[in-house]
Formats: structure tokens, sequence, C-alpha cells
């Protein structure tokens, strides 16, 4: 009896450590300042297909055939909005719900990009919903690029416990000098870690925050096999509790170090979110750039392969 009580006491205060973890880092997130839209976003394309509701907090965005934006060669269905500024690092974040029933070729994008100003070496951290068809799984996509390294795609797929056009849930991105974390309603579900083999490849210049719905049919949902139906139009995605808490910089006179880990966002990953990142990624990740043969025979110099991941995926 006695062994058994010191294990129980053991097994109690570790669960106790790992539940206030758990709080500490939630609350951390919670307490971040949700804005209004008008404070810090601007109409990006679309014209009324942006509406902004409840006291300026919450946002609507709509596909239909009649709404567009001619950019560069290409002509984009949909709507957007765009930051007033650009942010070097800092913890972004939106609470969605996504176009319901037949969603087939609808992209709904919650992106940081510089591709305004670097045509050539841009940075880019993606969260893009591939669309949906009716019964099925939804997919979720990340993709980082840096500096412009496009013809090495670093995406990762997964599907998710939930279906996200029934009710809000929340979605961000930790961007800081040496990492990059994406979330679902505060579970990390991927780090990228900078290193030495990534050089240039790491985001590192000022970045506006996006959000934007658009027609995607010849790639989206199953390589481009399901098209957007606009029988169902008009698609609409919801966003609210807006958080841009990163640092504001000029984009000519800009620092490059940014003093925002203060306490105020998550330094990193949890034991406790770790358990759960990898308990996510076993379940549903579906795709990884780092396992994709066809593409690249030796994987990446900055993959961390997983063996375990490598076999599920192969």
């Amino acid at each position: 009896m006695g062994c058994f009580s010191k294990r129980l006491i053991v097994s109690l205060v570790l669960f106790f450590c790992v539940y206030k973890e758990i709080i500490a880092s939630s609350e951390s997130i919670n307490k971040l300042p949700i804005i209004s839209f008008d404070e810090g976003y601007s109409h990006l394309f679309g014209n009324d297909n942006l509406m902004v509701v409840k006291d300026g907090k919450s946002v609507l965005l709509s596909l239909d055939e009649r709404t567009g934006m001619l950019l560069l060669f290409f002509y984009f269905l949909g709507s957007g909005f765009m930051s007033h500024d650009l942010y070097l690092h800092g913890f972004f974040s939106a609470s969605m719900k996504l176009p319901s029933d037949y969603t087939a070729g609808v992209v709904v994008a919650f992106y940081m990009s510089n591709a305004d100003m670097y045509e050539h070496n841009h940075d880019e951290l993606d969260i893009e919903f591939l669309g949906n068809i009716r019964g099925k799984e939804w997919r979720v996509q990340t993709n980082v690029y840096g500096n412009g390294s496009t013809s090495v795609g670093r995406e990762e797929r997964y599907t998710l416990w939930f279906d996200p056009s029934e009710e809000f849930h929340r979605y961000s991105v930790l961007w800081a000098e040496d990492k990059i974390i994406f979330y679902v309603d505060d579970v990390p579900i991927r780090e990228i870690r900078r290193t030495e083999a990534m050089k240039h490849d790491f985001p590192s210049k000022p970045m506006s925050l996006y959000a934007t719905i658009w027609d995607a049919s010849t790639w989206a949902t199953n390589g481009g096999k399901y098209k957007v139906d606009y029988r169902y139009a008009p698609y609409v995605a919801q966003f609210s509790d807006l958080v841009l808490h990163g640092c504001a910089v000029d984009p000519i006179e800009r620092s490059r170090k940014c003093a925002l880990m203060d306490g105020s966002v998550p330094s990193g990953i949890t034991p406790s979110q770790q358990m759960k990142m990898a308990s996510f990624r076993k379940k549903h990740l579906t795709y990884s750039y780092c396992y994709d043969k066809s593409r690249y025979k030796v994987p990446p110099s900055d993959c961390v392969v997983d063996s375990r991941e490598a076999d599920r995926l192969k």
C-alpha cells in the first residue's frame, strides 16, 4: 500500500502540473486583445461581398459569380481583407466558421504574406481550407515559404476532428524569430524551427495578414477533380475574435528584432501541448512534403523526418 500511495501521489502531482500548464497557456492566449475590423484591417477585394457585423468585431466574406479581383493575369472570384500594418513576428488569430453544404473548390485562407512588396523573394505563412464534398472530412493545409522558396512547397495537410462549418473554431499562427507554430483551438498542429539548413528560407521580412475566400476549382479539392458549383452560392465564411498581436513595423525603416516575447504570447510548445500535437498528427496528418518521394527523392534539408510518420504516410 505504501508504494501504491507514493505512485498515486506522484501521478496526482504530475496531473496537477500538466493541468496548470494547460490552463496557463490557454489563459495567456485568451487574454490577448481582440480588435474591431476597422482598427486593424482594410477591405482588399470583393466589393459588397465583405460585410462587417456585430459592433464591427465580426466579418462576413462571401463568394459568388459576380464579384472578383483582377490580379496579374488571373481573375479571382470572392472577397478578402488585409491588415493595415506590416508585422515582424507576433501572434495572429481569428475564430472562423466556414461555408456549409457542398463547398468543393472553395478555398478559405487565413495567411501572412509580403508578395506585394517582394515579387521574387516573398515570405508566406498559410492556413488554407481546401473545400469539401458533403459528408466527407474537412481538410486544412498549412504551408511556409521563405525568401521566394516557392520551388520547395512545405505543405502539410490534415483532417479535422470537427465540422468547421457548424460552429466557430480558432485558428492561429505564432511567428517568432526562431520558430513558427500553427494552432487549431489552441492545440499546436505544426512547428517549424529555424535551422541552419533552411538558411534564408525561414520567413524573416515583415508581412501583412490576409483573410480571403475564392474560387480555386483548378486545384483545391482532390487536385481539381471537384469544381465550385455556384448553385450552392453564395458561400459565406465568418471571421470574429480578430487578434493582431505583433510588432507593427515601417516597411522601410524596420527593426530586425522584435521584443514581443514578454509573456503575452506563448514562447513555445509546452510538454503537455507536445503530447497533444503528437496525438493530433498521429490521427489527422494526411500529407507532408517531407515524405513525398514523387516530388523529392531526398527530403528537403529542413525536414525533421519521423520514421513513424513516414510509415503511416507511405
